[in-house]
């Protein structure tokens, strides 16, 4: 069972398992995606990284004890505290505190009080990218981080392991020495990494500088070169052409307003060539024989077309030309800055020289993995890493990573002068000046690998911005026909300097503990006495280990003598990672068993002696989705529920996680993850009994209905409610040792997620019968007809099985009753000047109408306002609660509608909730002075 330090008390549950400011998270979450610099992505490129500050709010909830968990409280008490941690959660979600120290001290305070000073250690063993083990360390816990993979590995000591190993250490580096620094924190670290990084450019240059020569502009003076522009080749099929015929996507350099350029492409005879003729460019900005949309590039999903004689040519064929290795490339143009002025030219000898006369290097010949849906490269013959750059970026890398050693040595030795003891290397847990030259040397590594990825010949020249653009833009490596080869000096895109500034951007000292970071693989490593917070693959989502080689390559030359353990093979472990790789076991049947057999192992393992005091938290996203009869299903998402069920946990509660500033906002299908979701889960007791499908039923109908009208009160929006009421829907069937089918099969996760749906259905549909008369008529009406007219005899049938009338509510103002047709009023047509507390009928809808209004025209403060008005009148005929359970009702309706206009009206009152009841009850209490609320006849 797992280890507890307090097995005597009850378990206490943690605010991830009861209520969460979902909507803060989600939503700060979306701002914090066009963070660039200073953030823990800039360090090194991973896939699929969750946001930081996020799994910040997260890892506080899993840690800090929800209210309830103490007997003493009254449940308003409960309440009142529980908005409280709410309040720190949504500070805690917002990138821009992440260095917020009050805040920090305030969660960490919070922390120590739950755990009653004895910290829990949290681990991912699943770290990729390193975000929940950093923000675990900036909360003050000691985190625990492992990956298979090494290239995940090395980034997560980047992150955690070597700041606060170095931290306030004096800078070692010469120029450095008479400089006023604080060294404070990871700052002398930083200012090493980048001075010995220029000395490295400054090498390079000295010894490749020649193969970039300057560009000579049309007025004779020089220009730096930015970057060159290349297309492909293939020989034309056509026996009487035969030219080496251009593949390009585009012609267009430049669409930048005034500055358009693009290529104009030219048959010119060539003795030389065996066709007699070749392709050349010229640049043109005269826009009258500009490119049209139809006859822009010469290649595209269908295959390509030849610029000299217009032969269609197949994909297919290029195909097999690629394989035969036939498949060449042309200098089209060179991109060239003076100033801040960009210039396009044609290609010229002098460029074509210094791009084909290269020394051979010892290329990296490691072949790419097998992966067709997601490496396309080596389906055209680009089989090896050394085939995705060019023969003159291979000499850069080359070079860079040969001078990361060199690098190290000036370290070691401006360590030991500075009077830093030699001690042990840093593979070996070393913290003096050996394992200094290792640390700056590592980080030198990582950016050389960071700069790999736009330094390759699959990097597209984005004309919009006129820059090249790197590699990973998705998780794949995709063939590319015409790409921009960067220069690896100056202050553009591709620079190494460039590359390596914004990766000492990203260190950072946390002020937490040492962190502990390790390579093992998930399955077999110990668990003991931790506590569980990991974001593991997306079953066959993201091929890790086949794309991280293309980083791994170089990172083993430039640091293999570093870290001589870690970066031992001669590729990334592939055979233990836990991706459903159909191409890696033998098809999909074989791929989904060795992933939830995988799973299963893993979470088998942390239930035998994680630290049992607290949930385990699970983050997971995918896309992959099939259709059967029964609607929209993710074989991912039920596999990974499968495994972890079967390994003995009980999931206390799920949270739709959304990173999308535009994210679709109505689901193609319930419980189809919004981007992703968070699990809490507790082991299950061992000896949990069985029971039948009815049973599951009966206990569904009997704890759901309690359980959404507490995510409905809580901070839940409606388009998220079918997602988090997997939570208590699960809880029911993971609690179980297992649900009997009719038949005496297991009930599978599918089978409970749609009967859990049917409840949901059921139990939304019931609520109805909590509200008032006028709000029970209008829920009904709005469900046949929305906001359109219907008959008035259905109205009036309608209205009096619900105790009241058709008139009563005409002159109510909810409804018009014209010529036998009732139409129910939208909020924007309710009538300007409405006094709530001047209204002796007044209803829940109309409350929830109004307060629609009154957001739309006076925004948070406005509807704050009325619904403060609202909830003081004395007959108490608005309830806050109802209201917005009435905005969950309805948003139900208008997405199985397919009303988007007025579901995200209603939703986004929802995600509003918080603050409009924060600035309720800020409002002035209600008298005569105050009048009506008026709403602004414009704006209304």
């Amino acid at each position: 069972m797992p280890t507890s330090t307090s097995h005597a008390q009850p378990i206490r549950r943690k605010l991830i398992e009861v209520a969460l400011p979902l909507e803060a998270i989600n939503r700060e979450s979306a701002k914090e995606k066009s963070v660039r610099h200073g953030h823990p992505s800039t360090l090194h490129l991973w896939w699929a990284r969750r946001p930081a500050a996020a799994a910040r709010a997260f890892l506080f909830a899993q840690i800090v004890d929800d209210p309830s968990s103490d007997p003493t409280l009254t449940e308003e008490e409960q309440r009142e505290e529980r908005e409280r941690l709410h309040r720190i959660v949504e500070q805690l979600a917002s990138w821009d505190n992440t260095k917020d120290e009050a805040l920090l001290a305030r969660a960490r305070a919070e922390i120590q009080r739950s755990a009653g000073g004895n910290l829990p250690k949290v681990l991912d063993p699943f770290a990729g990218g390193g975000t929940i083990p950093l923000e675990t360390q900036r909360l003050g816990l000691e985190a625990h981080s492992s990956d298979l993979n090494p290239v995940a590995v090395l980034i997560n000591k980047a992150l955690i392991d070597i700041p606060p190993r170095f931290r306030d250490n004096p800078p070692v580096h010469p120029d450095l020495a008479e400089r006023l620094l604080t060294e404070h924190g990871a700052e002398a670290l930083v200012a090493d990494v980048r001075a010995y990084g220029q000395w490295m450019s400054d090498q390079a240059q000295a010894r490749i500088g020649h193969l970039y020569p300057k560009a000579t502009l049309p007025d004779g003076s020089t220009g730096d070169v930015i970057a060159y522009l290349w297309a492909r080749t293939v020989v034309c099929p056509n026996p009487a052409c035969a030219v080496d015929m251009p593949l390009l996507r585009s012609r267009w350099l430049s669409k930048k307003r005034g500055r358009e350029t693009y290529l104009v492409s030219k048959v010119v005879s060539d003795p030389q060539h065996p066709s007699g003729r070749r392709v050349t460019f010229d640049i043109s900005q005269d826009l009258t024989n500009a490119p049209t949309t139809e006859h822009d590039g010469t290649v595209g999903r269908r295959g390509a077309t030849c610029i000299a004689c217009g032969t269609a040519v197949s994909l297919a064929t290029i195909r097999a030309e690629g394989r035969a290795g036939r498949i060449s490339s042309t200098l089209m143009a060179v991109a060239a800055n003076q100033g801040r002025t960009r210039h396009y030219l044609p290609a010229d000898d002098h460029h074509l020289r210094a791009a084909r006369d290269v020394p051979a290097v010892d290329a990296p010949h490691e072949e790419l993995g097998y992966y067709p849906r997601d490496l396309k490269a080596p389906t055209y013959g680009l089989t090896r890493f050394a085939d995705l750059f060019t023969p003159r970026q291979l000499v850069a890398l080359d070079t860079f990573t040969s001078l990361v050693s060199e690098a190290r040595e000036h370290v070691l030795a401006d360590a030991l002068a500075a009077g830093m003891p030699a001690g042990d290397p840093l593979e070996a847990g070393g913290s003096e000046a050996v394992a200094y030259a290792d640390a700056v040397a590592t980080y030198l590594g990582l950016g050389v690998s960071r700069m790999t990825d736009i330094s390759n010949a699959l990097c597209h020249w984005e004309n919009t911005k006129q820059q090249a653009r790197h590699l990973f833009a998705r998780q794949a490596i995709p063939m590319l026909w015409d790409f921009a080869e960067t220069i690896p000096f100056g202050k553009a895109a591709g620079s190494f300097m460039v590359s390596l500034t914004s990766l000492t951007k990203a260190i950072t000292d946390t002020g937490g503990p040492r962190a502990v970071v390790t390579q093992a693989d998930a399955s077999t490593r110990s668990y003991s006495g931790l506590v569980l917070a990991c974001d593991p693959p997306y079953y066959d989502n993201i091929g890790y280990s086949d794309l991280s080689d293309f980083f791994y390559v170089w990172l083993r030359r430039a640091l293999r003598t570093v870290h001589p353990h870690l970066l031992s093979t001669l590729l990334v472990p592939k055979t233990e990672e836990l991706v459903a790789n159909a191409y890696r076991h033998g098809g999909a049947e074989q791929a989904r068993d060795f992933f939830e057999h995988g799973f299963q192992r893993v979470f088998a393992r942390a239930r035998e002696s994680a630290n049992a005091d607290y949930p385990i938290a699970v983050y997971y996203a995918f896309k992959q989705s099939s259709e059967d009869e029964t609607g929209t299903t993710s074989t991912g998402w039920e596999t990974l529920l499968q495994g972890m069920i079967r390994a003995g946990w009980t999931i206390t509660a799920t949270w739709p996680a959304r990173s999308e500033l535009s994210n679709r906002m109505l689901a193609s299908g319930k419980n189809a993850l919004a981007s992703s979701i968070v699990l809490s889960l507790r082991p299950r007791d061992a000896s949990a009994p069985t029971t039948d499908r009815r049973g599951f039923i009966r206990d569904l109908q009997a704890e759901l209905p309690g359980a959404l009208r507490k995510l409905q009160q809580g901070a839940i929006s409606p388009v998220d409610l079918p997602q988090a009421a997997i939570g208590p829907g699960m809880a029911v069937f993971s609690r179980y040792a297992g649900v009997l089918e009719p038949d005496g099969t297991q009930m599978s996760v599918k089978s409970a997620l749609a009967r859990i749906n049917e409840i949901l259905d059921e139990v939304l549909n019931e609520q109805e019968g909590d509200f008032d008369p006028t709000s029970r008529f209008a829920l009904a009406w709005y469900r046949q007809h929305g906001y359109e007219a219907g008959l008035f005899g259905d109205a009036d049938n309608l209205a009096r099985a619900r105790n009241t009338s058709v008139a009563t509510m005409d002159r109510d103002e909810i409804l018009t009753s014209r010529a036998g047709r009732v139409q129910l009023l939208a909020p924007a047509a309710l009538p300007v000047g409405y006094d709530v507390l001047a209204d002796d009928h007044t209803s829940n809808w109309e409350a929830l109408h109004y307060a629609i209004k009154a957001l739309d025209a006076g925004g948070v403060e406005g509807a704050g306002q009325f619904m403060g008005r609202a909830l003081s009148r004395e007959d108490e005929a608005v309830d806050a609660d109802r209201v917005k359970e009435l905005a969950h009702l309805l948003f139900r309706i208008a997405e199985d509608n397919g009303w988007t206009k007025d579901a995200l009206s209603f939703n986004a009152l929802v995600t509003s909730w918080p603050e409009i009841t924060r600035a309720a009850h800020a409002a002035p209490a209600a008298s005569a002075a105050q009048g009506s609320f008026a709403f602004d006849e414009e704006e209304a």
